[in-house]
């Protein structure tokens, strides 16, 4: 019968696992809180911004719009879960419950979980409306719905699954070096589960990327094609580039980092740089709110009415912009089709 330690501290665990606990303060632990809660705060204010643009402005009532906004709220969790990471580590980590260690844990796998999926259901729905030359999914508003319930029930699964049972607290030498209260075997899963994710993303955009160059090159050899149209695509490859850089630059050390420890890996010395790579995970979140949206003309002037409210408080948008800003957005192809937002 097997013999759990369920009444035990967080430095029993620690101990067992050879990670080191402090007692007191570091200058790397303070330089690494202050960072932290830097970062979060970027990261809450930004996607706070994201949201509060969907919610306001009807243009942005559609699908693909609905899923950066979902984006958003991931990532502003994302925020929030790293804020409550950052006042609960460092000697604070030794005082802490095994229940309010766990809470800890589960928010950040939750948070980040929630980022990654999301990512993928939106490069699913570009790639749609790339091969269909739409301006917006024809998904309707329920199964978007739909998609984004079933997108948090995921993330909350892979969060909450080691707090009901996937953890150690009953084979001691099943426990992970990074989070000493965690199974290896859930690191390698949950690892392996965001590398397979990374892995669609990058079929997917890669797929765009190559539709895109072919169309260009084909459409290049019509004079009379509209030079809307190519502008359009060259925006598109650019934002794909972008997108696959930061999601590569900022997730794949983090996964591996994960997956070696999963495995037991002895003489990878994860521990030294665990803290970077989680620190870098969260800072995606912040180049989330920047890629999907800013890089989105009328996105960026509705943040512009939102910052700059007390100087746009006797104006009024008018209908003469919409349509412009719509005819901006709305480019014709040959075919007679719209052409995709190339902003996102």
């Amino acid at each position: 019968m097997k013999h759990c330690f369920y009444n035990e501290t967080v430095g029993f665990f620690y101990n067992n696992s050879r990670k080191e606990l402090t007692t007191y303060w570091r200058t790397k632990d303070v330089l690494v809180v202050a960072l932290g809660l830097t970062v979060s705060v970027i990261v809450l204010l930004t996607n706070l911004l994201v949201i509060t643009a969907i919610v306001i402005n009807r243009r942005f009532h559609y699908p693909i719009y609905y899923l950066l906004g979902n984006l958003a709220a991931a990532d502003l969790f994302a925020g929030i879960a790293y804020m409550f990471l950052m006042f609960h580590t460092g000697p604070r980590t030794a005082e802490l419950s095994l229940k309010t260690w766990f809470i800890r844990q589960s928010l950040l796998d939750t948070s980040l979980t929630a980022s990654v999926v999301n990512l993928l259901a939106i490069a699913v729905e570009r790639h749609q409306t790339v091969f269909t030359m739409q301006l917006h999914s024809k998904m309707s508003n329920q199964r978007v719905m739909i998609l984004i319930l079933c997108i948090w029930v995921t993330a909350l699964l892979l969060g909450l699954i080691p707090s009901y049972g996937w953890h150690c607290l009953c084979a001691l030498e099943k426990c992970s070096s990074m989070a000493p209260l965690y199974s290896r075997s859930y690191l390698t899963f949950w690892a392996i589960s965001n590398l397979v994710i990374f892995l669609i993303m990058v079929v997917v955009y890669t797929h765009i990327f190559i539709y895109v160059k072919r169309k260009m090159t084909r459409m290049s050899k019509h004079t009379s094609f509209h030079p809307r149209y190519k502008e359009t695509m060259i925006s598109l490859v650019k934002t794909v580039t972008i997108i696959l850089s930061a999601f590569v630059i900022c997730w794949t050390p983090g996964q591996v980092v994960l997956l070696l420890d999963g495995l037991g890996c002895k003489s990878c010395n994860v521990l030294a740089v665990e803290k970077y790579v989680l620190l870098l995970a969260e800072i995606n979140s912040l180049i989330n709110a920047i890629v999907y949206s800013y890089r989105d003309n009328e996105m960026r002037n509705t943040f512009r009415r939102i910052l700059c409210f007390v100087c746009y408080r006797n104006s009024k948008y008018t209908p003469t912009v919409v349509k412009l800003n719509t005819t901006d957005r709305r480019t014709l192809s040959q075919n007679g089709h719209f052409t995709v937002d190339s902003s996102i």
